[in-house]
């Protein structure tokens, strides 16, 4: 019996069990793939605090490992397949085993959605983007492509627009889906051009992105644009589907919690990209672990 599981070994799950360790709790982080998650894809993190040269996302997440692991905090790679609760001990249903302990932190995150065609999963990391927070800086005075028709490929446009020197919004539609005032901002925007009824193909290059193969929906015309960069905004998919049935979920399947990151079920907490409220930054992830970390501490200690 644990006092803390935290499911997910990402930044924030990380984060929380450097926390919850160092508060003397016995603590295990269980995660089903990579350690660092989506971070872990990205060649070089230039915005988390402390590192002003940069750092390689797969660095920095043996770094927050080794860090979690000096304290006391165990891990344990295995896929979850439930989770229940039952007269108040959380368990974790997986493959072979059942885990179990007194409180949980849901560090899952959240998946990008994908467009599912041929080169972009190669070429993650290497030109194909979901955050332009994180990557816009690498293609500075380069013409930049960027696929989605919300609030959140519309913004991100309008935020690449600093470094590139175009950037083009790739559009399945004829129109967007974005709020007005987004898109008047956009529209005005003299960087910005709208590529509609469109879809890319395929994105493709030697080790990079250097070019996608783009076809017209309604005429069936094809084409190829020569970009280094392709940052894709069609959503994400928050890993909350394993507590549903446990707490209180908002219209996008994000845990709702408190300041605290206390979630409706007592002694479940939920951090980073799967809660609400979340901007998906590797420095609030890290924090919002923190913060469940010594919420869930004084939860154990008060049972």
């Amino acid at each position: 019996m644990h006092d803390i599981l935290i499911l997910g070994g990402g930044p924030a799950g990380l984060s929380a069990a450097l926390y919850a360790a160092r508060g003397n709790m016995d603590t295990l982080v269980v995660e089903r793939g990579t350690i660092g998650g989506q971070i872990s894809l990205t060649d070089d993190v230039e915005n988390y605090p402390g590192f002003p040269d940069g750092i390689s996302g797969s660095e920095l997440s043996d770094l927050f490992l080794k860090q979690a692991e000096k304290f006391g905090a165990k891990m344990e790679y295995a896929q979850v397949n439930e989770v229940k609760h039952r007269d108040g001990i959380f368990q974790l249903i997986c493959d072979d085993k059942t885990i179990e302990g007194k409180s949980l932190i849901l560090a899952a995150g959240a998946d990008y959605r994908r467009l599912g065609i041929p080169g972009e999963a190669e070429l993650t990391g290497r030109g194909v983007s979901y955050c332009a927070t994180c990557d816009g800086a690498f293609f500075r005075n380069k013409p930049m492509a960027v696929v989605g028709g919300g609030d959140a490929a519309v913004e991100e446009a309008l935020f690449l627009t600093k470094f590139g020197t175009k950037v083009t919004v790739i559009h399945r539609r004829d129109q967007l889906r974005a709020s007005k005032i987004v898109q008047d901002r956009a529209f005005k925007n003299e960087k910005i051009e709208f590529l509609w009824d469109t879809v890319v193909t395929s994105v493709e290059g030697d080790g990079k992105v250097e070019r996608l193969q783009l076809k017209n929906v309604k005429s069936g015309e094809t084409s190829t644009m020569e970009v280094p960069c392709l940052f894709v905004f069609i959503g994400h998919i928050p890993n909350t589907w394993l507590v549903k049935d446990l707490v209180k979920l908002d219209e996008h399947d994000l845990v709702e919690v408190d300041r605290h990151m206390q979630s409706s079920l007592p002694g479940l907490f939920a951090c980073g990209d799967c809660r609400t409220g979340t901007v998906r930054q590797l420095v609030q992830s890290a924090g919002d672990g923190a913060a469940a970390a010594i919420t869930a501490i004084h939860y154990v200690d008060s049972l």
